[in-house]
């Protein structure tokens, strides 16, 4: 055992000092194209990038990234190839045994030399971009990836926050393949793992409460009549870097990149723009085999009959204070898929989508779509799993487009659940077509949007129809943001940029409308004598009196918040038992003595840390940026900005909230609108957007956190998209190596 790992880590020796080592050809090619590319740093920082081939703006565009946030780009590829574990250590081997049930390198160079010529030499300029930033910048030490190599690409070709196979339970998977537990089926056992391991999903979507809003508006009823559009990602907080990529070869698009894509995620072009929101359309399911004990190893029964279940090694290299190490995995995995946890007695096998050319090739052409039709014609390849699309185009078309993976199912089972893996009726067909599911183009009322809730009511009345889809289509129901942006968007033709604007910034929560009168009527009906009525009097005075809308100045909002995060927390259990949303069982089943007494330590609460419990939502709720780490710091003593806007929970369209365990007294926001952009389509395309607190991941950069009183505010600035517009904005015109 000693000599093998010797030997392993010789290995590992050679591969990084050879990765290292630059072939003097690849730089003299690097230099060369570097020469065709110019970078134009606005006065935001934000990099325009021109190439006389789409491959050169790739290369520039990954450069420039690069700049400003290497970390990230290094952190995403780990987390896509299953290597967090080299840079971060044995916490995160269950992570990494996730990933790699899925992507596997040996298939990811295959599929690579089998793509198409246009998007292999694009791939090749992605990894040669990242390499020659290296390369100029020796300083710049990596953890883990010192080269990237065209193929790696391939692992991360779909821009979500939370890729269908971040789904997967850590927990769950560590249990059948880690320690065993008792009623695990797991086959394999090793004492302490799970003491180790890191089984939080912090790449993964964020809750219930998470999401991102798109709107668009037709021509019919707006002003100028011309098509705009909303996009609102929500996402962790510097997720996403803002850039504009442009070519001789008809590229020339706006937006959010993913740090590492090399394609604009939600953004817009010319004459064309798209906002992606997660969708909550069922697209992997788990398949509960039944299992059968064979001398050679294991079956599983499929029909009449049985088959092998198929098993492999992984082997999982991870840091210590010693050097590296591995771990190695036997794992197993039916025809629909690797097999990650055990319940009731029965393996769960996983399917999900995997294509990673066709998603690759789908992310990527979109951006050059320059019409609805050509945008649709991109969604034929049915790689777009995880989200919706709410399209618009200087045609004056708005769209919204379903998830674009949902395999045809028999509607007969439950698909939230396990199905029979046994039963061939449970394998799925082929996808839906795009008009064979929830699907609108230029409804008759002028709008249309998203908010992560079910499609069917989109466009208000001109909705798609629940009653015409299965039930898989859409798994979950209507939510607070849904209602609000019924409220904004419906009787209105007078929309215009800043009228849309008004609309996302919208300060109504309609979660509030509907818990604060139930703590109302509680305190209206508690006892005379009931010693809450005199501690709570002027608390419910002015929460009796308030219109359910946030703001910096605003006292109920803080009770409100306070209140309704508490509440969560204390009836979670109770809720979760009755298959209930915390904020629904607030209002119909939580006890009235629970909720004065709930509001009563709030008061208390904010009465011990801000002085007095009449303290405004704005001296609470701030923005600050002062470190460029992923996982946030924060500090009372040190500057901030106050935030308006709430999380996403109660409905407000502008989502702000601060996740994680709280260190501070003060709420600081990690999570919500991170990109925003306003885009209106006409002759010309204008846009404004705003970022959360800067382009550059510095410390002192003058672009770490230029956008952050902005932000704060929901104040879009001007994005430069035109020649004519960047000139009198330059900061900074060189070529990736830094000439000029």
């Amino acid at each position: 055992r000693s000599v093998k790992k010797l030997l392993l880590a010789l290995a590992l020796s050679i591969v990084t000092n050879a990765s290292m080592a630059q072939v003097p050809a690849d730089v003299a090619r690097w230099d060369k194209q570097a020469q065709t590319i110019t970078i134009t740093r606005d006065d935001w920082g934000i990099p325009h990038v021109k190439g006389k081939t789409d491959a050169d703006a790739v290369f520039g565009m990954v450069y420039a990234q690069a700049e400003d946030d290497f970390n990230r780009i290094e952190v995403n590829y780990l987390n896509s190839m299953g290597r967090l574990a080299e840079a971060e250590g044995e916490r995160e081997i269950w992570r990494d045994l996730r990933m790699k049930l899925f992507i596997d390198p040996v298939d990811m160079k295959t599929k690579y030399a089998a793509s198409p010529a246009w998007l292999k030499t694009l791939m090749v300029a992605w990894a040669d971009g990242l390499n020659y930033y290296l390369h100029t910048h020796p300083a710049v030490k990596p953890r883990v990836l010192t080269h990237f190599e065209p193929w790696m690409a391939l692992t991360f070709s779909e821009g979500s926050i939370g890729g269908d196979i971040e789904g997967i339970s850590l927990r769950d998977l560590a249990n059948f393949y880690g320690e065993r537990r008792v009623g695990s089926g797991g086959p394999n056992a090793a004492a302490g793992m799970l003491a180790t391991a890191n089984l939080n999903d912090r790449y993964a979507p964020e809750g219930e409460f998470a999401g991102s809003n798109g709107i668009a508006i037709a021509p019919s009823i707006t002003t100028k009549h011309h098509a705009l559009l909303l996009i609102n990602p929500h996402t962790s907080h510097y997720f996403r870097e803002e850039v504009q990529m442009t070519s001789g070869e008809g590229l020339n698009a706006f937006g959010a990149v993913t740090w590492g894509q090399f394609f604009i995620y939600q953004g817009f072009n010319a004459t064309a723009g798209w906002m992606h929101t997660s969708s909550n359309a069922d697209v992997v399911d788990e398949y509960a085999e039944s299992i059968v004990k064979k001398s050679e190893g294991y079956a599983y029964k499929y029909g009449a009959g049985e088959r092998p279940v198929m098993s492999s090694k992984i082997t999982i290299p991870y840091k210590t204070a010693d050097g590296m190490k591995t771990r190695e995995f036997t794992v197993y995995r039916t025809h629909h898929g690797p097999v990650v946890r055990e319940a009731n007695g029965q393996w769960i096998a996983v399917r999900l989508m995997q294509e990673p050319v066709k998603a690759l090739t789908q992310s990527y052409t979109r951006t050059k779509a320059r019409n609805y039709k050509e945008f649709r014609a991109t969604m034929d390849l049915h790689t777009n799993s995880s989200n919706n699309t709410i399209f618009a185009d200087a045609q004056g078309n708005i769209a919204y487009l379903h998830a674009n993976f949902v395999p045809k199912r028999d509607p007969r089972f439950d698909w939230t659940k396990p199905v029979d893996g046994s039963n061939p009726a449970t394998e799925w067909g082929p996808p839906h077509a795009v008009e064979d599911s929830p699907f609108l183009l230029n409804p008759p009322n002028g709008w249309l949007y998203n908010s992560n809730n079910w499609p069917y009511s989109a466009a208000g009345p001109n909705s798609p129809k629940q009653s015409a889809f299965p039930a898989y289509m859409a798994s979950g129901g209507e939510n607070p943001r849904g209602i609000h942006a019924l409220r904004v968007l419906s009787n209105r033709k007078d929309f215009t940029p800043q009228a849309l604007r008004d609309a996302a910034y919208d300060s109504y929560m309609p979660a509030f409308a509907d818990l604060i009168p139930v703590l109302l009527h509680s305190y209206d009906q508690a006892a005379a004598d009931d010693p809450m009525k005199a501690k709570l009097a002027e608390p419910m005075q002015l929460l009796r009196a308030w219109d359910y809308r946030w703001g910096v100045g605003s006292v109920p909002t803080s009770l409100a918040v306070y209140w309704s995060d508490e509440m969560g927390v204390r009836v979670r259990a109770a809720a979760a038992a009755e298959h209930m949303a915390v904020d629904t069982y607030v209002a119909l089943k939580s006890a009235s003595a629970l909720q004065l007494k709930t509001l009563a330590d709030v008061c208390d609460r904010l009465t011990a840390d801000f002085g007095s419990w009449k303290t405004p939502w704005g001296e609470i709720n701030r923005f600050q940026r002062i470190s460029g780490d992923i996982a946030q710091q924060f500090s009372d003593g040190a500057p901030s900005v106050p935030v308006g806007f709430v999380s996403a929970r109660w409905g407000s369209l502008a989502s702000f909230d601060g996740r994680g365990a709280r260190t501070t007294k003060k709420i600081y926001g990690t999570y919500g609108n991170s990109f925003v952009a306003v885009v209106e389509f006409g002759d010309s395309v204008r846009a404004r957007a705003t970022m959360a607190g800067g382009l550059n991941n510095v410390v002192g950069s003058k672009h770490f956190n230029d956008q952050g009183a902005p932000y704060a505010a929901g104040d879009l600035r001007e994005v430069y998209f035109y020649p004519n517009q960047l000139k009198a904005h330059t900061e900074r015109v060189y070529r990736p190596g830094g000439a000029k």
